[in-house]
């Protein structure tokens, strides 16, 4: 019998989205290492070195535990609750009730899920920064939210424009994302940014949510927006361990808002997933007392000294880029004889077999644009600017 070809269709929700750029870039990225090319990874996000002794030593103690290995409460354990408040408490000034006012994540990407599902219905807006973070945009259309952007350039610090988003139709609005300090431009939180998006909020009843997660990389004065007066009644902040305390595959993240906020948001992740592994919860509640000195050689020394390398192979390519900013990344922008980004970055893949991001995948501000992560040893950065030198420093 001849086999008839499948008449199977994927969901229509699948048409609003494309695969994840760097779940198909890194396809061809290991193709090339195969082909024994040894290409270094300049381009995402993922910190190369272990989270402090203690929180290793936790995990280890509590995976022997005969009687650790059960299902966990979805809401977090205590003792991670606890920390969680703590650490807000220590660093940013907040007051959090840890049995009502945070609700630990697996990381912020579920977040971003279970948030917008508690708020948007389907067919109302949601206000994403443009660039940003591409997940914003790919989940809020996967639930059927209508996705509207607004202008971060660099000519205002990479701040929002408040004049356009009060000139904008906000009726059918319900979240506006927002991520200070920005990736993937580096621009720095600001206290007057914090508090003019707590009164935007307020007067337009517009849940805004502000992902966290650089506070602590090359940045001395971490902030959140919850130390503006009333943003806990209306805002909502993600923070993540990934960057701050080297545990990006550990999945470990929080949300911080009103008891109420928080409620709907359990109702949500409650209905999708268990509670993560107690080993994780109790280590990651040991990560969340890393000390001062921890901090400054994780997130600023060793991040600085990166940072002075890859501003070197920026200038070798001879793009402009901000000084000040800050987080695990630079961002530059590429000289006028490009058409694109991406002209630029494959060049530098497969020529000097370094692999760094386009800003195209942020929006449409970033198409002239692109970034370098800080997230690799110094000599495998030292390495990526030898061979970028080979190739490019006579180009004007």
């Amino acid at each position: 019998m001849q086999n008839k070809p499948h008449s199977i269709q994927p969901a229509n929700r699948l048409q609003q989205v494309t695969e994840y750029y760097f779940s198909r870039k890194l396809k061809e990225v290991a193709r090339l290492n195969a082909e024994g090319l040894d290409i270094i990874s300049l381009a995402i996000g993922s910190p190369d070195m272990p989270p402090s002794p203690q929180t290793i030593e936790t995990l280890c103690a509590v995976a022997h535990d005969a009687n650790a290995h059960g299902y966990q409460p979805t809401m977090g354990t205590p003792e991670l609750r606890k920390a969680m408040s703590d650490f807000y408490r220590r660093w940013y000034g907040v007051d959090l009730d840890p049995q009502t006012e945070i609700q630990p994540l697996i990381g912020s990407k579920e977040g971003i899920l279970h948030t917008t599902l508690a708020f948007v219905n389907p067919g109302e807006q949601v206000l994403v920064p443009n660039p940003g973070y591409p997940t914003y945009t790919s989940l809020s259309k996967l639930l059927g939210a209508e996705v509207v952007n607004y202008d971060l350039k660099e000519t205002d610090g990479w701040q929002p424009d408040f004049d356009q988003l009060e000139n904008m139709d906000l009726s059918r609005v319900r979240l506006m994302w927002t991520n200070y300090p920005n990736m993937p431009t580096g621009g720095a939180a600001r206290r007057k940014t914090y508090e003019r998006l707590v009164s935007f909020s307020q007067n337009h009843g517009i849940v805004v949510v502000n992902d966290n997660p650089y506070s602590f990389i090359l940045n001395d004065h971490p902030l959140s927006l919850l130390q503006v007066d009333g943003a806990k009644e209306c805002c909502i902040e993600f923070n993540s361990m990934s960057k701050s305390h080297n545990m990006p595959g550990w999945r470990v993240g929080l949300c911080a808002s009103n008891a109420q906020f928080i409620q709907w948001i359990l109702k949500v992740k409650s209905n999708i997933d268990s509670g993560t592994f107690r080993g994780i919860q109790l280590a990651a509640a040991e990560a969340y007392k890393n000390s001062e000195e921890w901090h400054r050689e994780a997130n600023i020394t060793t991040y600085h000294r990166r940072r002075q390398l890859a501003e070197q192979i920026m200038k070798t390519l001879h793009c402009e880029y901000d000084p000040n900013q800050v987080g695990m990344f630079l961002w530059g922008k590429i000289p006028a004889h490009y058409a694109n980004a991406e002209e630029l970055t494959e060049r530098v893949l497969h020529e000097a077999r370094v692999f760094i991001t386009p800003g195209f995948i942020f929006g449409t501000n970033g198409e002239r644009y692109i970034r370098i992560s800080l997230c690799a040893k110094d000599e495998r950065i030292k390495e990526a600017l030898q061979r970028i030198k080979k190739h490019f420093i006579y180009e004007v």
